[in-house]
């Protein structure tokens, strides 16, 4: 692409990490190649030495292929973009990029405070991996007062906003403000907005963490996971456990990635305002208890949204006046909406959430209904709420 002042976040998913033109022919090709290898060969010692010497200093050198070639580093420099970060760690998974985060960030006998919305596979990693490395965690809910649970050995706030399963809003700036007063880092899962419609680092938090395997992969066929940050001393430590922990994510998986970036824009508009459609239909019908989506101008955290998010995306939840019986008669009587545990793809999901999935979530105050999570796909609308409906319809037969 030739120099332009243009700086819009739709362009650059256009024009970040393209191939270069070859130096003989002038030619290249529109999309990136996945380059593939396991070993980097070297014209001399000398050119190894300088590599080496550029790698101890912290640059982004390929001495071996774990790291992966020019497919991966632009995968990269495209989450750079997304989230407004300098330097960005790749990760097998959503998982492993959070696994990647705490590990970099707390030793043993380190403390952290964690929100009770996580995803949850975190309170796993916990009893797992963490307790047993003596590293202990404390959840909280955003009512809280942090100031009484943080302890003297405290190094970290990890949150995700908005929350897995509710989406629960949290307020970033002042968690921020807490974690700068206390010298705490403050690292934020942004699955949710995947840098397009949120970026956690431009309200405070020193690290956001993404599964690319959701809204930047966009077609359900590449897992993936991505760590980025603007603060030197975590890129330092975060760049020391991911080659210590042997990340590794091939170049077809980044070349796929690199592929759903492209059509991000249009996508999440998309699925945004499918939601929304969605969620006008759903008030209207007499077994919804309540919506929770933050762009739902009834959701508790829509004043959050609004103030720090750019867009909306597919996902919401629904409080329904079923009984969990109904409820999963309502699941399975969908015929459009796959029965899975992800999202971002191109197609509707639907998951029924378990009531003890929802007990350490203080934000969940249904007792006496049930939770449906959905993700809306890029389906035409009015065929999602003809399947809606007609679910609906035989769940409260």
């Amino acid at each position: 692409m030739a120099s332009s002042t243009r700086t819009h976040i739709d362009t650059l998913l256009q024009h970040t990490g393209t191939a270069a033109f070859d130096e003989v022919s002038g030619a290249a090709p529109v999309a990136l190649p996945p380059m593939r290898t396991s070993t980097v060969r070297f014209k001399d010692l000398a050119a190894l030495d300088v590599a080496q010497k550029r790698k101890a200093a912290g640059d982004r050198v390929v001495t071996y292929g774990r790291m992966g070639m020019d497919t991966n580093a632009a995968l990269e420099d495209v989450f750079k973009q997304l989230e407004g970060g300098t330097h960005c760690y790749l990760a097998p998974s959503g998982l492993s990029a959070v696994t990647m985060t705490m590990l970099a960030l707390l030793s043993a006998g380190d403390h952290a405070l964690v929100s009770d919305n996580v995803y949850g596979p975190v309170r796993y990693l916990d009893q797992t991996v963490l307790q047993r490395l003596n590293i202990s965690i404390t959840y909280f809910s955003s009512q809280d007062d942090l100031e009484a649970l943080r302890q003297d050995n405290t190094k970290l706030l990890y949150v995700e906003s908005p929350g897995s399963l509710l989406f629960e809003m949290l307020d970033i700036p002042a968690l921020a403000t807490f974690a700068n007063r206390h010298g705490l880092v403050l690292a934020a899962d942004n699955t949710w907005g995947s840098g397009y419609i949120y970026r956690p680092l431009e309200l405070g938090a020193h690290v956001s963490v993404i599964a690319g395997t959701k809204y930047v992969g966009g077609h359900s066929d590449l897992m993936l996971g991505a760590v980025v940050t603007t603060n030197e001393a975590i890129a330092k430590k975060l760049n020391q456990t991911q080659y210590a922990m042997g990340y590794a994510v091939s170049a077809d998986d980044a070349w796929l990635a690199l592929r759903g970036v492209r059509t991000l824009p249009i996508r999440m508009t998309h699925h945004a305002a499918s939601a929304l459609t969605v969620c006008t239909f759903l008030e209207s019908r007499p077994e919804v208890a309540r919506i929770h989506h933050p762009a739902w101008a009834k959701d508790p955290g829509h004043a959050l949204w609004q103030r720090d998010c750019t867009g909306s995306n597919g996902m919401l939840a629904v409080a329904l006046k079923l009984d969990a019986e109904r409820a999963r008669r309502f699941v399975d009587a969908l015929t459009l909406f796959g029965i899975g545990f992800s999202w971002g793809g191109y197609e509707s999901l639907v998951q029924y959430v378990e009531p003890s999935t929802l007990t350490p979530h203080r934000y969940w105050n249904h007792a006496t209904e049930t939770l449906v999570r959905l993700h809306i796909g890029l389906e035409a609308t009015q065929d999602i709420i003809d399947d809606l409906t007609q679910a609906l319809d035989r769940a409260s037969a």
